[in-house]
């Protein structure tokens, strides 16, 4: 028989082969399926979860347990029978599809992030050729554009944290949780990224997340096997337009010239405010403001937040050798003023990166390896933004307030450097549109700072490479934005003792948590309610907020394709 039991262990004894197995059947028994740990044939873990509350360390494990009868030999991932052929991964079944026909229908998809992936693979799974447009560099590339930006240099529009092969996800924290079960078969999309390299803890842990120094071999690899099963896919290449005819799409304008479909999936990702203008310009009533989150991101070192969140355990109940403990996670919420303010995206052992896309503007990010062992753990705190926030601006109003509040970071940010050397700096950037390089450094204050109103006299040691200057976040973020963080800290401080502390930093700002603007679809078909054979999906599209989301987005754009005909 089989039966699904959860079992409860100390840190430590998950490794403890025979000990889970006493365990689960001890469990059963108290359940009335009488047991001895021999009838028990295999176990497997479904599923791993950390637990510090009520100051006790725990893990939890959601087993299912074979009784007296052998678990199934043959894999049970249908999903990946196209993509991986037999032998190559252990999870892997043998490849029931070869390269499409010598004239497939074709699908266009723009954007080479998780929502155009998974919607390639899942067309090439049904014999349609997928063609993805996207306007930065493959992985070897970007990954040298964005250590110049470390370095100070300044920031490629096309080839940077947010653009380039994989999309912003490439070189995120990749977290893999989400609460969107609805949208579709999650355990689907885990099996996938591991067919491609991704560590196979990610199919039990609770909070599953790859590393920011894994994610993008395995996005390469995807990317690999797409074209090697018959798609394309265009780097460095801009979508300029669109060609609708009576309410029709047919094609595509590109920086290369015209590519022909009646179907495309939009998967531009969350920053391409170029990408919104166009649809606006060809269709006003395709796009709508939607509500999104904008802050700061805190930083502290990770020693504080362990501290916390372990409640200062760093042993194991009477034995002298420490716990193998990971970096501590937390999340935390308050409503202030009728408004949500919450954290996003915590990084444990992370680093905070550059995220802007263009090179006037100063945007920061959370990203952490797999090992997630920096010094410092940090999270964005965002507080809600309502359309009528930003009123006067139209359809896109949202983005305009986004982008205003980069470029005022980037203003700020040059005008500290200027004050303190009392020089500008004059070398411009041949490939970044004339701008003046001034690097990414990042407007910064502590937290006592910003809760007491002052500038830092001074910052702590922090992760972000371009480097921080002190600047009074309280008094130029928008004061509807700032009030409510000042707020919110103390009910945090609640939640955490020490939360507020010295070495507490805040760096500002943080905006791309979501997109501010909406490409409207129909729910069922997942079709544009103004545009035929336009498919939007992913973060860009409003519709999703993550790897995973996006992923099944994308999967779900190109089943409706599939199951209509469309193409």
């Amino acid at each position: 028989m089989i039966h699904e039991v959860t079992i409860t262990v100390l840190p430590g004894e998950e490794l403890d082969a025979g000990l889970i197995k006493q365990k689960a059947a001890d469990t059963l028994s108290g359940n009335h399926a009488r047991c001895t740990a021999a009838d028990i044939k295999h176990i497997t873990v479904n599923k791993k979860s950390l637990d510090a509350r009520r100051g006790r360390l725990k893990i939890h494990l959601r087993l299912t347990v074979y009784l007296n009868e052998e678990p199934p030999t043959a894999n049970s991932i249908p999903a990946l029978r196209a993509f991986v052929p037999l032998g190559e991964h252990p999870r892997s079944r043998p490849a029931h599809l070869g390269q499409p026909s010598p004239e497939p229908p074709t699908v266009l998809i723009v954007g080479c992030g998780p929502a155009g992936l998974f919607a390639a693979l899942r067309l090439l799974e049904s014999g349609i050729k997928p063609v993805i447009v996207e306007r930065g560099k493959r992985t070897p590339e970007r990954k040298r554009d964005i250590a110049a930006i470390g370095r100070g240099g300044a920031v490629p529009r096309d080839s940077n944290y947010c653009f380039g092969e994989g999309g912003a996800g490439t070189f995120s924290d990749g977290k893999l949780y989400s609460r969107s079960n609805k949208r579709g078969n999650i355990r689907r999309v885990l099996e996938t990224l591991c067919c491609f390299g991704a560590d196979e803890s990610i199919l039990i842990d609770a909070h599953p997340h790859i590393g920011s120094d894994r994610l993008p071999a395995i996005i390469s690899a995807m990317t690999d096997k797409i074209c090697a099963l018959g798609g394309e896919i265009h780097f460095e290449t801009r979508c300029t337009g669109f060609i609708v005819e009576h309410g029709k799409l047919r094609g595509i304008h590109t920086s290369a010239g015209i590519l022909r479909s009646g179907a495309l999936i939009l998967a531009a990702g969350h920053s391409a405010p170029d990408i919104y203008r166009l649809l606006a310009e060809t269709a006003p009533d395709v796009v709508e403001p939607k509500p999104f989150a904008v802050g700061v991101r805190i930083e502290h070192p990770r020693t504080v937040i362990d501290a916390i969140q372990y409640h200062g355990t760093g042993r194991l109940p009477g034995a002298e050798k420490k716990l193998a403990l990971p970096a501590a996670e937390y999340r935390l919420t308050a409503q202030v003023e009728g408004r949500g303010v919450y954290s996003f995206c915590m990084c444990p052992g992370g680093v905070i990166v550059p995220s802007a896309s263009a090179p006037d503007e100063v945007v920061v990010n959370g990203m952490s390896a797999a090992g997630r062992n920096s010094r410092w753990s940090n999270a964005a705190i965002v507080v809600e933004v309502r359309p009528e926030d930003a009123a006067g601006n139209g359809l896109l109003s949202g983005l305009a307030f986004r982008e205003e509040l980069e470029r005022t970071a980037y203003r700020k940010a040059n005008a500290a450097v200027n004050a303190v050397t009392n020089t500008t700096v004059d070398a411009i950037a041949p490939d970044c549109g004339g701008h003046r390089i001034f690097g990414q450094k990042a407007p910064a204050q502590r937290l006592i700072d910003f809760l007491g109103c002052r500038l830092s006299v001074d910052l702590p040691p922090s992760s972000y490479a371009p480097g921080l200057v002190s600047s009074r976040l309280d008094q130029w973020l928008p004061p509807f934005i700032a009030r409510r963080l000042q707020s919110a800290f103390p009910e945090f401080e609640k939640k955490m003792r020490g939360f507020i502390c010295p070495d507490a930093l805040l760096i500002a700002p943080e905006t791309r948590t979501s997109t501010p603007v909406r490409i409207t679809r129909n729910p069922e078909t997942f079709e544009s309610t103004v545009i035929t054979g336009l498919f939007p999906a992913g973060e860009g599209s409003g519709y999703a907020g993550g790897i995973v989301s996006s992923a099944l987005d994308g999967e779900n754009a190109a089943e409706a394709i599939i199951a209509r005909g469309v193409v």
